[in-house]
């Protein structure tokens, strides 16, 4: 069938702030173009994990104006030409939109899409391929959408679930289920018995069809940005492109494209849409600087130096400076991360909370802060 000539691209989301990573994490230099978890930055990890599967011309990256010039500095240069910039953020929905007429016109028509974060970490880099080859297989059928779905070791309240159905499509090395709905953050004792359950997946933001499964759907759901969009689609490539762009863009509705379209066409009736891979694949969304701490420490209670330190009578510290000397006496469970300007110390379980300390930065117009 002529569908499986479809070539395969990726669109790397990349236009986040990653504001619970301050005070390293900056408008300009935010968490995915930062050395979180290495030497590497989250944005080289990521194209480097898909350059097997998928030349550089083919990946795509959507990020914004303030972040465009660090960002294309950590790309290859074939993929920096794809770099997409907004003019203004508007959700994730706008974002894929914008990169899926992008892709069109340059297969001059169909492609497979791989949507994916710029800043998270897969300890299994392999068998993340492994996984991303099974998705686009499930997609080559128009109309196909697949996500994938972490398998919860906690009862986690900070991410949205999926729920499959109890039979796998097929019995393949990687099973494929039907979603039967996506679930908001819950409650701890939903998340319980999510756990419990044994049908509930970690929604990681991940997410596969063919270009026109995407943008029919977004002509059937989100018919006005559809329509703002295709009328953005004939200025590329040319002069009118950027006064096109930003007299368009702001326009359109700022919504996640997982209200947008997956949980609707999860809900359809008929024949199912929305399918959901479990990927074990050593993820983590490395979303605070306490799950740096877990993603480091190989032993319980062991400290994390970023550079040269020492500790007496001390446990459970991540201690970031990479510069300076630092010496800890007696504390546990503490994060405290160093920069030039500014200096972060927190309980490790109060983590989540340091993106409160940018809002009220804001609040006091912080601008050399953020």
């Amino acid at each position: 069938m002529a569908h499986k000539e479809l070539k395969i691209h990726a669109v790397i989301l990349a236009g986040g702030r990653g504001t619970r990573f301050w005070p390293r994490s900056r408008t300009r230099m935010p968490k995915q173009l930062l050395n979180i978890t290495g030497k590497s930055t989250m944005l080289e990890q990521t194209v480097e994990r898909l350059r097997p599967l998928i030349p550089l011309d083919r990946i795509w990256t959507v990020t914004n104006a303030q972040q465009r010039v660090s960002l294309c500095k950590q790309l290859p240069a074939a993929a920096c030409k794809r770099v997409l910039t907004e003019p203004v953020g508007r959700n994730t929905t706008a974002a894929i939109a914008l990169a899926a007429i992008h892709v069109r016109h340059a297969a001059n028509g169909d492609a497979l899409l791989a949507i994916l974060p710029a800043d998270h970490y897969i300890s299994q880099p392999r068998a993340y391929r492994q996984i991303l080859r099974a998705a686009f297989d499930v997609v080559r059928e128009p109309r196909r959408m697949v996500v994938l779905g972490i398998p919860p070791t906690r009862p986690d309240t900070g991410f949205g679930y999926i729920e499959r159905t109890g039979d796998p499509l097929s019995a393949t090395q990687f099973p494929v289920y039907t979603v039967r709905r996506f679930t908001e953050k819950p409650a701890f004792e939903a998340a319980e018995r999510y756990l419990a359950n044994g049908n509930y997946h970690w929604n990681a933001g991940m997410f596969f069809w063919r270009v026109s499964t995407f943008l029919e759907a977004l002509n059937l759901y989100q018919p006005k940005t559809f329509r703002a969009l295709e009328s953005l689609a004939v200025h590329i490539g040319k002069r009118s492109y950027q006064a096109a762009l930003k007299k368009i863009y702001p326009m359109l509705e700022n919504i996640s494209v997982d209200y947008a379209i997956l949980e609707r066409a999860a809900s359809e009736t008929g024949e199912p849409r929305v399918f959901v891979i479990p990927a074990e694949v050593g993820w983590s969304d490395i979303g605070s600087w306490a799950a740096v701490y877990e993603l480091l420490a190989k032993q319980a209670g062991e400290n994390i130096f970023a550079g040269p330190g020492t500790a007496i009578d001390a446990e459970g510290n991540l201690l970031w400076s990479p510069k300076k000397f630092i010496a800890a006496i007696g504390i546990r469970g503490l994060i405290v991360v160093d920069t030039p300007d500014a200096l972060l110390i927190c309980p490790r379980e109060r983590a989540q909370d340091v993106g409160k300390i940018v809002k009220e930065l804001e609040k006091q117009k912080r601008k050399d802060l953020l």
